[in-house]
């Protein structure tokens, strides 16, 4: 008897499977791939849903989709563009954004905007489909892509917003916030909580304004008259953004924000952050004067790569290594930034483009 078109999906499933846990010890990744597979192996023993079961499936394919489009660009910083769909073209805000992008992609950045209208068009426009990504989300209305990365290869369609959110912040090294509706305000409050928690960033986060308005302004003011005021948040906290009506002030935010600063990651529950330049033992001296409260015990070395960071094309870096207290981000962008100032003129400083 014949078998089903299921039937030999179902065959060449399993062959695959097989094929795949054979060779798991020997794939780079084998650990992980085995975890994810492990879990899927204990939901198909539980009394999951239908719809469950959609929704784990339909949000696999967005990740399959953001990886698969994204990974051949790991190596170039990026820039999400947040703003209105609603922005008109003859509206100062949206040629401010095409300027913006032309700006921040001449100087070796990548764009990503959410492929709809109004700013998200601007910055495609600006940034041109060589250097443009679009995140577009389906949605009934008001989201079709814009004509500037339409058929676009790097033009991902999601059909979550928590996966594209997941992909707009994951990929990115900096946001840069024009005026927008209740999209924009959440996208730039999601920005903010998960830098000031530790699951986003160090990256520059930048709001700007039209000249005249005082939208973020507006907003900052009430941040600070009552979030602040009232102690639900740190006094540091609105440091994590800075406010701007100038597109020139907004990219060299950006670009200094790397000017020595690299990156950085844990390893072993230490903090670890890479640098372009190595630091003076003067300047390091002058670190751990300045920002001794972010430390949970000890003080900021100077080091060589760690064991645990080999095989991810840093190694050459000089770092600066130390026990943060994973709660002050906005004093770590603080000492970002003075990093930046103390390293400033060393000769290898001067690509900020560079991942």
């Amino acid at each position: 008897m014949a078998l089903s078109p299921f039937d030999l999906e179902s065959e060449s499933l399993s062959k695959n499977l097989e094929k795949l846990i054979a060779q798991l010890p020997q794939i780079e990744h084998g650990k992980y791939i085995q975890r994810a597979l492990a879990v899927l192996m204990r939901l198909s023993g539980e009394e999951v849903d239908r719809l469950d079961w959609k929704i784990l499936s339909a949000t696999l394919e967005d990740l399959e989709r953001g990886f698969t489009t994204l990974s051949p660009y790991s190596h170039v910083r990026k820039v999400s563009i947040f703003g209105s769909a609603r922005t008109p073209s003859d509206r100062e805000v949206y040629s401010m954004a095409v300027e913006f992008a032309r700006q921040i992609t001449q100087q070796g950045f990548m764009v990503i905007t959410g492929a709809g209208d109004g700013i998200m068009a601007a910055g495609n426009e600006g940034a041109g489909r060589e250097h443009s990504f679009g995140l577009n989300i389906n949605l009934p209305f008001e989201q079709g892509s814009n004509e500037f990365i339409r058929g676009d290869a790097k033009l991902i369609s999601f059909k979550y917003f928590f996966t594209r959110k997941l992909f707009f912040l994951k990929e990115s090294d900096a946001i840069a916030l024009f005026p927008g509706g209740f999209g924009t305000l959440d996208e730039a409050f999601e920005s903010l909580t998960l830098y000031q928690t530790g699951k986003y960033g160090p990256a520059p986060i930048v709001l700007i304004n039209e000249p005249g308005s005082d939208y973020w302004n507006s907003l900052d003011e009430h941040i600070r008259e009552h979030l602040l005021k009232e102690g639900l948040i740190s006094p540091d906290d609105p440091n994590i953004y800075t406010i701007t009506d100038d597109i020139n002030i907004a990219c060299k935010i950006i670009s200094d924000f790397f000017r020595v600063y690299h990156s950085s990651r844990y390893v072993d529950k230490q903090f670890v952050m890479r640098l372009n330049s190595e630091l003076s033992d003067g300047s390091v001296e002058f670190l751990n004067r300045e920002f001794s409260d972010i430390l949970v015990r000890g003080h900021i070395k100077k080091s060589g790569v760690l064991p645990g960071e080999r095989g991810d094309g840093t190694e050459h870096l000089p770092r600066l290594v130390f026990d943060f207290n994973q709660k002050d981000a906005a004093r770590l962008s603080q000492m970002i930034g003075k990093i930046n100032q103390l390293g400033a003129f060393l000769p290898d400083s001067d690509h900020p483009e560079r991942k």
